[in-house]
């Protein structure tokens, strides 16, 4: 994930990143945690452990909903345990969205696609074998490795203006500018979105995806908050940041990733080519009427999320005092919000598994579950499963069906405890 590397573009202490304005609102406020991605080896549990504040508010005046900078980029980005392309439902995610937008703005092998935060090169692969010229910006070394053993060109620095502008001395500027779920990681926000104006060709697309607030707090989401997330954006928000900074968004999709996400489509404002469409008219509508722009919308989150975890305590109580064994599945960001805001460690979950051979061996921030190879589930044979990416939940429970075998049962969390058979 990228965000501008120099500090001159800082908010300072307590005013909301886009508008400045006194931040005086809490939306909701989780205690203290670990940076979630700061997986701990063994010879690191009996160190010293840095919990950081996740407390978040809303901004009276924009709306933006956000966590203050209590942590640098630099320290969470430049060395990253998440590596995209071990989510099969996300690889197939990318390059369905590659097969649309090469049909519909046309793309070929005279265009030029820019991704920001392309990770390990999940998504940029797709354009690769279209022959379609591509360069990845990623701040994180061990992932940008990977790309670039994939043969795709990346460019490896935090992203904002000055990135932007050394790109395009070198003849980089984009037909097609990517952000996938990186928006909401830059504290420097105002920096950012000025760098894609500068990085767009003046009859370019960008297309960014980030999680939609409104489905955040309808589906009780409180765990995708993390200190990675900087922002949290409902459209009416995204909107005024982009219009400030001279781009136009003239489409929105609403997907089902990551819990229910928006798409959007911007252009540079003074090109005309692209119309806006009736869904970005219809989406601000149903915003407004649902609150978006109201202060006290905001202000019901936090009991709400109060009792979510109330009510998966009392579960995971019950089954342990019955005797039985719980173990979890995956070492997401978002389960490592949830087990430490409720307090889970291992006296209720035994152990957890990943698929990343990254997370394997080491163990989760602040809880210090231990991660292992989901092959262990099958040792083992607990009787739940607690699926920690519940967002992924189909896709998991269809790779380990065989839980069901010995009378296994899957929990999933949000928003609000559920047991399947």
């Amino acid at each position: 994930m990228n965000i501008q590397k120099t500090t001159n573009n800082k908010q300072a202490i307590g005013c909301c990143q886009f508008c400045s304005t006194q931040l005086r609102h809490t939306f909701v406020d989780l205690g203290m945690s670990p940076p979630c991605e700061s997986y701990r080896k063994p010879e690191q549990l009996n160190e010293m452990e840095p919990f950081y504040p996740l407390h978040v508010y809303v901004c009276e005046q924009c709306f933006l909903v956000q966590l203050q900078e209590y942590i640098s980029p630099e320290k969470i980005f430049s060395d990253y345990a998440y590596f995209s392309s071990y989510s099969d439902s996300w690889l197939q995610h990318a390059k369905n969205y590659v097969d649309l937008v090469v049909e519909r703005f046309q793309l070929n092998q005279d265009s030029q696609v820019v991704e920001i935060a392309s990770n390990d090169g999940y998504l940029l692969q797709y354009f690769v074998t279209k022959g379609i010229p591509t360069m990845g910006i990623e701040p994180a070394k061990n992932i940008a490795k990977v790309a670039i053993k994939k043969g795709i060109p990346t460019f490896v620095k935090f992203f904002g203006q000055d990135t932007a502008r050394e790109l395009v001395t070198q003849g980089q500027l984009a037909d097609l500018l990517i952000g996938n779920n990186v928006l909401a990681h830059t504290p420097y926000l105002n920096d950012f979105v000025k760098g894609m104006k500068i990085l767009l060709k003046p009859h370019g697309v960008i297309t960014m995806e980030f999680p939609h607030l409104m489905q955040l707090m309808a589906e009780n989401q409180f765990d995708t908050i993390y200190h990675e997330h900087f922002s949290y954006f409902s459209f009416v928000t995204v909107e005024k940041v982009f219009t400030a900074h001279g781009l136009t968004i003239f489409n929105v999709e609403e997907l089902a990733t990551h819990g229910g996400s928006l798409r959007i489509y911007a252009r540079h404002t003074e090109d005309s080519s692209q119309l806006v469409s009736q869904q970005v008219l219809e989406l601000k509508d149903r915003e407004q009427a649902a609150g978006f722009t109201r202060l006290e919308h905001y202000f019901s989150f936090g009991e709400q999320v109060k009792e979510t975890k109330r009510k998966l305590l009392d579960f995971l109580s019950k089954a342990k005092r019955e005797g039985k064994s719980i173990a979890g599945y995956g070492a997401p960001g978002k389960g490592n919000t949830l087990l430490n805001y409720c307090g889970i460690r291992t006296d209720f979950l035994d152990y957890t598994v990943d698929r990343s051979p990254y997370k394997q061996g080491q163990f989760l921030p602040g809880t210090h579950i231990p991660i292992f190879h989901p092959d262990k589930i099958k040792e083992t044979k607990p009787d739940y499963v607690l699926i920690l990416p519940w967002n992924l939940k189909k896709e998991i429970m269809t790779q380990i069906a065989y839980v069901r075998d010995w009378g296994g049962q899957f929990i999933v969390p949000i928003p609000e405890v559920n047991v399947y058979l």
